[in-house]
């Protein structure tokens, strides 16, 4: 059972998933021997993978669209269909007004008209409209650090690629990975860690760590949807947060361990300052969700 040190460990990593352990037991009031076991049974239950997650913008994929699908008949063929979807990153059967919606990356917004035009002749798909995220401020499986101009040799992307598999790899690992020196190794991994082509966080298994409960949310604001999103980002419960154009102004997903907490923390995003009208979807079977590390084909780099 986790208790409320993991919970703020769990917090932590997910803020830097490379925090020593010292940085860590000072944050929670524990010892560093301590701490270390807390964050190894941590990972080996399961209840966190600590990997690292790439900026969209590195492989070509800065766009973001979240789709909202009118279906007729049987949801479950159109669901098999997007999880063969390349660009496809999270699809789910909901409650409400649609009775499913995805998230797709694309490179660009030629790429996200061709993908919608393909996405529209789904199975059983009556109808598709699409958001597209102008800004997104938080998201567990993509960085969403200002990214740097920087150029990558294939160094860089081996250093990056045995991060996203383990994202606590120590120096002296990834240095002979790459048949580096560990001071060479370091350097080059802070270099990606600053430029924000990669960030090291914490992937919490819903399940594992009590958060059961899931809802989508779509926000109209009143005046700056930017300035909302922003402030809704610091919300522990919201693990996905976006500003855009589209049938909302912002889009969002809520994730806590029961109704009541959820309920609560719909509350909170209701009675923010400039929030207008909500239109909530419970996710009642999320059927793909492509976690950090677990990159598609095209996204590959030699």
């Amino acid at each position: 059972m986790l208790d409320a040190v993991d919970a703020a460990l769990m917090r932590a990593l997910q803020g830097d998933g490379r925090a020593t352990f010292q940085a860590l037991a000072d944050g929670v009031g524990l010892s560093r021997t301590a701490v270390r076991a807390r964050v190894r049974q941590l990972v080996q239950s399961g209840a966190i993978r600590i990997v690292g997650v790439l900026h969209a913008g590195v492989v070509g994929m800065e766009v973001l669209g979240h789709v909202s699908f009118r279906i007729g008949g049987p949801v479950e063929p159109a669901l098999e269909a997007l999880e063969e979807r390349e660009a496809v990153t999270f699809a789910a059967q909901t409650a409400g007004r649609f009775p499913a919606v995805a998230q797709v990356r694309v490179a660009d917004d030629a790429a996200l008209t061709k993908e919608m035009a393909h996405l529209r002749s789904l199975p059983g798909v009556e109808g598709a409209e699409v958001f597209r995220a102008n800004a997104v401020y938080k998201d567990a499986h993509s960085s969403v650090r200002e990214l740097h101009d920087i150029e990558l040799d294939a160094l860089d992307w081996r250093l990056v690629r045995r991060l996203l598999k383990d994202g606590r790899a120590s120096y002296a690992d990834l240095a002979r990975q790459v048949g580096l020196s560990q001071a060479a190794a370091r350097s080059r991994v802070v270099r990606l860690l600053d430029s924000g082509v990669v960030h090291v966080t914490a992937l919490v298994d819903p399940t594992a760590a009590g958060s059961n409960e899931q809802l989508g949310f779509g926000l109209h604001c009143r005046g700056d949807a930017d300035a909302l999103g922003s402030a809704l980002a610091n919300m522990a419960r919201v693990s996905f947060l976006a500003s855009g154009f589209g049938r909302y102004d912002v889009v969002g997903r809520l994730t806590a361990p029961d109704r009541f907490r959820l309920v609560e923390a719909l509350e909170t995003i209701r009675s923010t300052m400039g929030v207008g009208h909500v239109e909530t979807w419970e996710h009642l079977r999320v059927h793909k969700e492509r976690r950090g590390g677990e990159r598609p084909a095209a996204w590959n780099q030699s």
